[in-house]
């Protein structure tokens, strides 16, 4: 059976005061961020991209290719097939995220950890845009754009290690290097996991915020926080963990989580 959820509407431009107490008082914050997060600093969601970069490969209509679809190609498969147009589109990606700017969502979320003892940021976003709002405590559940991992070993590969003479570059045991990201199929990185698995299990505030929370593994996460801890999901529709929680924000996080954490702190420094 599902909570007793209070629901704050789009219309709604206050903080109930019950909710600015609880995130006051919090000690162990577990956060999960998803896509709808990045898609507010103009970085289009994995799942609903169908689409290059503008020249080949990649783009629709250049050189009588489809449309480049990741929900097949970004996959072990995917690269094996075509390394070069994998390869690429990832570089694509990769120059979108280098145009973006952290959004009002990243900020916010990176002055709550100025304020909470315990702070753990679980994000199924493979950017760094978390990081360049100044969050410290980021734990990348499905890998990081910005990675290189060896196709044949698996190992992370600093860039001086790479031999850019070939597109995708080369590993030193002659491999193609691949991008750092989680492909569907592949396991999570396990010590990662196991960090944010445990922060959510000790969390006393727990922060879904942008995300369908409906892709497993990484949405099991909130069913670790213990039965006491208080739910808040963030997102402009409702969530597939929307029935358990205390509260709901119809909102888009970059509007939602900035009068949170005003309404929580406002403009005490941390620690005040």
């Amino acid at each position: 059976m599902g909570r007793a959820t209070c629901i704050i509407r789009p219309e709604t431009a206050d903080v109930p005061e019950a909710l600015a107490q609880t995130v006051r008082d919090a000690r162990r914050v577990a956060v999960l961020t998803g896509a709808g997060v990045s898609a507010e600093s103009g970085i289009p969601t994995f799942r609903g991209v169908r689409i290059g970069p503008p020249g080949p490969p990649g783009s629709e209509g250049s050189g009588g290719q489809a449309p480049f679809d990741p929900m097949v190609q970004a996959s072990p498969e995917g690269f094996a097939a075509d390394p070069e147009r994998v390869w690429q589109w990832y570089e694509w990606r990769r120059r979108l995220v280098l145009q973006a700017r952290p959004n009002a969502a990243h900020l916010a979320l990176a002055r709550l950890e100025q304020h909470v003892p315990r702070f753990t940021l679980a994000t199924q976003n493979v950017d760094d845009l978390h990081e360049r709002a100044g969050s410290r405590r980021v734990l990348h559940v499905h890998g990081e754009l910005f990675a290189n991992r060896c196709f044949a070993e698996g190992r992370l590969l600093r860039d001086e290690e790479l031999d850019h003479g070939s597109v995708p570059p080369r590993c030193p045991c002659g491999a193609h290097a691949r991008p750092g990201v989680v492909w569907f199929g592949e396991p999570l990185p396990g010590r990662v996991w196991e960090a944010a698995a445990r922060a959510f299990a000790e969390c006393d505030l727990c922060l879904v915020v942008g995300t369908s929370a409906t892709v497993y593994p990484a949405a099991s996460l909130v069913d670790l926080a213990p039965g006491a801890a208080v739910r808040v999901v963030v997102n402009p529709a409702a969530t597939g963990h929307a029935e358990d929680a205390d509260y709901l924000l119809l909102q888009p996080a970059g509007r939602a989580l900035p009068t949170l954490v005003a309404a929580a702190f406002g403009d005490a420094a941390p620690g005040a």
